[in-house]
């Protein structure tokens, strides 16, 4: 089992650089950050950049690895994102892991005038952000012609990356999905697979619905004829009702039955003060110093 930390981008810098090298210190696997122009009941607070936040938290950071949860096509195109994320890449020394989702229905789907696009449309739209980023994250210098696409939500014509990927063939990607097409789309093109297990009236059901998506993924998996023992499984373990750090017993349990589903990775949000995700930072500390016993 791999430990993951989601750091809300609410605090300008330095202070930030606080919770950053705090996940390195305390033997965090992998630190994230929501990549959303603005997020729910928060949207009156700070809210910061995801890629220059990224871009910074390399810069403070040695070991750990930096993820996007998740970024999605409802404000990016796939050319500049992708070479945005590459050069965040090139920064950390090839630590950049990219968590892609279609994108939610909230705030981000319309701050820019987009009407409201059905599922099908919705699901489109992502296949075709995937797809892009696939080729375009694998790009190098030495190609002459560039990277030329052309479909119904997205084209480019002769587009230049970084250069050569920090990692080979490319970063790691991780797709968000719990639909049919989703999750085949993950097993297709994705080196793993992000959930939030969706909304349930309370934990039973909850995890009853994680189990039965990673059985799902398993299906699509084998349609695809990819090896399940090689393809990652990231679960955020934290609703807004359900929070894993609210005691170490708790997070203790979370881990057990994620672990018992075959999730490789887990993740949890970093304490605040108050609000969504209230909590205790020497509840962090003391869950951190078992995760060499929990792995």
């Amino acid at each position: 089992m791999r430990f993951g930390i989601v750091i809300l981008p609410q605090f300008d810098w330095p202070e930030a650089a606080r919770y950053w090298r705090g996940a390195e210190e305390l033997g965090f696997d992998h630190a994230w950050t929501y990549d959303h122009l603005s997020w729910r009941g928060l949207a009156g607070e700070r809210w910061h950049a995801t890629v220059p936040t990224l871009t910074a938290a390399a810069t403070v950071t040695e070991r750990i690895r930096l993820g996007t949860f998740v970024a999605s096509p409802n404000f990016r195109h796939p050319v500049p994102f992708a070479k945005d994320i590459a050069t965040v890449d090139d920064i950390s020394h090839g630590r950049v892991i990219l968590g892609v989702g279609s994108g939610g229905t909230g705030f981000d789907a319309f701050v820019l005038g987009e009407r409201e696009y059905t599922p099908r449309e919705r699901f489109e739209r992502f296949r075709e952000f995937v797809e892009a980023l696939d080729e375009l994250l694998r790009f190098e210098q030495g190609s002459d012609a560039g990277v030329d696409f052309s479909g119904e939500w997205y084209a480019a014509v002769g587009a230049r990356m970084v250069g050569d990927p920090a990692q080979q063939p490319r970063m790691p990607l991780l797709l968000a999905a719990d639909g049919p097409k989703g999750l085949r789309l993950a097993a297709r093109r994705g080196d793993g697979w992000v959930t939030t297990g969706g909304s349930a009236s309370d934990a039973g059901q909850w995890w009853a619905r994680v189990g039965e998506l990673s059985s799902r993924l398993d299906d699509a998996l084998a349609a695809e004829d990819r090896d399940p023992n090689s393809f990652d499984r990231c679960l955020l373990l934290d609703d807004e009702e359900r929070y894993a750090l609210r005691s170490v017993d708790a997070f203790e349990d979370a881990v057990g039955r994620a672990a018992e589903l075959g999730f490789t990775d887990v993740m949890t949000h970093w304490p605040r003060a108050a609000g969504i995700y209230a909590g205790s930072e020497a509840v962090l500390e003391e869950v951190a110093t078992r995760f060499d016993r929990l792995r």
